[in-house]
Formats: structure tokens, sequence, C-alpha cells
């Protein structure tokens, strides 16, 4: 079953989603899903919010998201972002352009 999760990282930005995903993604960036190492990635939104950054992602299974954070964790740590606090719900239904 799909899930949302959604984080939302106080005092964070750009230039700190620039970081994570520099090294997520061997500094190549992050133009399709597929750039980022994790199987199972259906959607990816971020932007700033008050105070802070929030990302959305969609995820087609539990199980995919935390194969993901096996290798996202640890990034974020050593960046000093966070602690992440996910919430996570389960997705009544999935539509992409």
């Amino acid at each position: 079953m799909a899930i949302v999760v959604t984080v939302t990282v106080p005092d964070a930005g750009a230039e700190a989603y620039a970081a994570v995903i520099d090294r997520l993604t061997d500094g190549k960036g992050f133009t399709s899903l597929s750039d980022v190492p994790a199987a199972g990635l259906v959607a990816h939104v971020t932007g700033p919010v008050d105070g802070g950054w929030r990302v959305i992602d969609v995820w087609d299974s539990q199980e995919a998201y935390e194969a993901f954070t096996a290798t996202l964790r640890p990034i974020v740590e050593e960046l000093g972002i966070g602690p992440l606090q996910p919430q996570i719900t389960p997705a009544h239904s999935v539509v992409l352009h």
C-alpha cells in the first residue's frame, strides 16, 4: 500500500535541502525520481514553510520508505539537520500527470 511521508524540518531551508540532495545523488542533482537511490519513490515535493522546510513524498510501500531511510539518516545526521520526525499516512489514491 502506498504511503505519504511528510517531514517538516524547523530552521532549515533550500540550502540544507540542496546539501542533502547533493549527498544523495553524488553531486548529480535531482531532476528525475531515478536520480535518487531509492526504489519505490513515486512522488517528491518540497518547499519553504513558516520557520522551516517541508518535504512530502509518496512511496509505494512502508518497506521502500524504510529502506531509503537507511541511506538518508546518516546524511542528515552528518549535516546536522533534524531531528526528522516524519508523519506517515496511508495513501487513499495516487494520481500523477
